[in-house]
């Protein structure tokens, strides 16, 4: 009873629900390749519960690949599994699109029958400020998904011209310039299209409502979580009509569709709820709910969150903040991280060379581990060039400067929130792939000068079914 009292507090209590507000060129498909997804799933064995029992289903779309995590009321795994995404084309663009919804419902097709009977909600997470636009009556996909990190410095004049000074969305990946980039290019018709996140569209298929969006994934397009409204600079352009309606994370949008359900055994009242982003599913799977609590996702990208009672916006900088209940949680997202990592190593060799590294010497590579120029935080520069030499002749030393120059990067952005006048770090959770290498861990602790320790759960699709769990608890009137 005490962890589900604690459950409570920190997972379904964090977001309020906002006034609902917003508005309701043709790239050709792209074929995508004989599926290779890499899959697996586990299913948890010897947990107490009747045939009866409620389960709720998350579901994580990162940078590489997809989760599924499945746990009961009392946030219990019963199931959980993942895949990878097809590989990039080599001379054609890849069809992201396409590529995300094969693996949303393989993903579906993973979860056993058995547990698939039981699930009475659904949420899940996408990539920050990955756009679609749709035809609004239809739903069919207008151009390429622009994804989380392209820029689109075409806009950028523009939106720093109706925007406030310094604002999340005054910088080149921002959903909003996306989407004024995409408005610009005169398309026809464009007046009858709506804008989604990644995270809206995959469960757009699921709920078939379309035009609905949360407050996390909305705040790159200028909504203002505190004034829970979309600002009137942004409501006087012409491309306002696209906006989707907001409502808070984990808030029930409809039932799962008919056909979902008959397809796949879901039970016919099973619901979908509102999602959120990557970082801040990963976050809310950490539990930390004090300010002064941090997490560092280390996935393909790192991303950084601070819980804070100050909120901190700075677009020259790449930070902003998502609203959490009376809190802020601020923090932004680098493009360095684990992506780097393999695309220079093997699974085999990142954990046998981590072992011959001393976490508590450090490195004098000084390293800056980008796979492209371009960076987001804690420096905005779209021209900001990879670093990775001198290459010494030892992996292990290549391998160690990596790390700790990684280490470093996010060190940099703790301490330009601190500086910017958020709640100073205390404590830092580890969530993502990289939480598994503990030499990392230590090197990650000596270089911050702060307790650093793994999340007793670091997946963002844990995160995502606690959001399914509070949309069902508030469904239910509970």
């Amino acid at each position: 009873m005490l962890i589900l009292r604690q459950f409570q507090i920190s997972s379904f209590e964090l977001f309020q629900s906002p006034k609902q507000t917003g508005f309701y060129s043709s790239s050709r498909s792209v074929p995508l390749p004989r599926t290779r997804f890499y899959s697996d799933f586990r299913v948890m064995s010897g947990n107490k519960g009747t045939n009866y029992e409620k389960l709720y289903l998350g579901m994580d779309f990162g940078t590489s690949g997809a989760r599924f995590t499945v746990i009961d009321e009392q946030g219990e795994i019963k199931a959980q599994g993942k895949r990878e995404y097809p590989p990039f084309m080599k001379e054609e663009s890849m069809g992201w699109a396409s590529s995300w919804k094969a693996t949303l419902f393989s993903l579906l097709e993973d979860i056993p029958v058995t547990v698939r009977s039981l699930v009475s909600s659904i949420s899940l997470d996408g990539t920050s400020a990955t756009t679609l636009i749709l035809k609004s009556e239809s739903g069919e996909v207008l151009c390429q998904p622009y994804l989380y990190n392209q820029s689109c410095p075409d806009a950028l004049p523009e939106v720093k011209s109706i925007a406030p000074a310094n604002h999340t969305v005054c910088s080149g990946t921002s959903t909003l310039c996306k989407l004024v980039s995409w408005w610009n290019t005169e398309v026809p018709n464009r007046e009858s299209a709506v804008l989604l996140h990644q995270a809206d569209w995959l469960l757009w298929l699921l709920h078939g409502r379309l035009g609905v969006s949360d407050y996390n994934n909305a705040l790159k397009v200028g909504y203002d979580p505190e004034s829970e409204s979309y600002p009137s600079w942004l409501l006087g352009q012409p491309y306002s009509q696209l906006l989707p309606k907001v409502q808070a994370p984990g808030t029930s949008i409809g039932n799962l569709k008919e056909s979902i359900t008959r397809q796949f055994g879901f039970p016919d009242d099973c619901i979908v709820c509102t999602g959120t982003t990557d970082s801040i599913a990963a976050f809310l799977a950490a539990r930390a709910t004090e300010p002064g609590k941090a997490v560092t996702s280390l996935g393909s990208t790192l991303a950084i969150k601070l819980l804070s009672t100050k909120r901190v916006d700075d677009a020259r900088y790449g930070v902003y903040s998502h609203r959490l209940d009376d809190k802020w949680l601020v923090g932004g997202a680098s493009n360095t991280g684990g992506a780097i990592l393999r695309q220079l190593f093997s699974d085999e060799q990142l954990e046998r060379l981590s072992q011959e590294i001393n976490p508590m010497v450090a490195s004098p590579l000084d390293y800056y581990p980008l796979q492209s120029s371009g960076e987001r935080f804690p420096i905005a520069d779209p021209n900001l060039a990879p670093r990775l030499l001198p290459r010494p002749e030892s992996d292990v030393e290549f391998l160690h400067g990596i790390l700790e120059s990684i280490a470093r990067i996010e060190g940099k952005g703790y301490k330009l929130l601190k500086e910017l006048g958020a709640t100073e770090a205390e404590e830092v959770l580890t969530a993502g792939g990289g939480a598994k290498n503990d030499k990392w861990i230590k090197i990650r602790q000596r270089v911050l000068g702060l307790p650093v320790k793994k999340a007793v759960h670091t997946e963002a699709s844990y995160g995502a079914s606690l959001l399914a769990l509070k949309g069902a608890k508030q469904n239910s009137g509970l």
